[in-house]
């Protein structure tokens, strides 16, 4: 609650639910949610789900569906400015199969990154060390940020979003 307390005066929305995979958000927001609203910013992080949920799924089908979900808000929100964060890093170590599904999805999703209407920030650097471990105070259970975590990802973002809102 402290965290999103500090974005209160900007009148955010938040979209999320818990659980969702990329095709959920995709049916969302083909299907009436972003009608009717004119932000100036659009936050997008999703994606963990998908490897969390199927064992089989492949980074390369996960970026896809991040590729539409940012084609679609483009079509649907214009004006809006696009905040694509990096799916955040999940399980102990590097070397953990979801870490390197993880790492194969940002390394694709990177790529949308135009330095004008979508702006892409991968912030695995400040949930892991310098050997790629995951910070447990930041994320115990080595996938949802604490209320520590929170603070961490809300002052990691907010230069680029605030610079994305004027």
């Amino acid at each position: 609650p402290e965290t999103w307390n500090k974005f209160a005066p900007y009148n955010p929305a938040d979209f999320g639910i818990s659980g969702e995979r990329t095709e959920d958000v995709l049916w969302r927001i083909t299907n009436g949610e972003l009608d009717g609203i004119d932000p100036k910013a659009v936050v997008i992080m999703i994606g963990t789900n998908n490897i969390g949920h199927f064992t089989d799924e492949k980074p390369e089908w996960v970026a896809t569906g991040v590729k539409a979900i940012v084609a679609t808000v483009r079509s649907k929100l214009p004006k809006a400015k696009i905040l694509l964060l990096g799916v955040f890093p999940r399980g102990s170590t590097a070397m953990d199969e979801k870490r390197q599904k993880v790492t194969a999805i940002n390394a694709i999703i990177k790529d949308l990154h135009d330095g004008k209407m979508v702006t892409y920030l991968d912030l695995t650097n400040k949930f892991v060390d310098d050997k790629g471990d995951m910070l447990k105070d930041l994320m115990p259970d080595l996938l949802h940020p604490n209320d520590k975590g929170y603070v961490v990802w809300y002052e990691a973002i907010w230069p680029t979003l605030e610079l994305l809102l004027k």
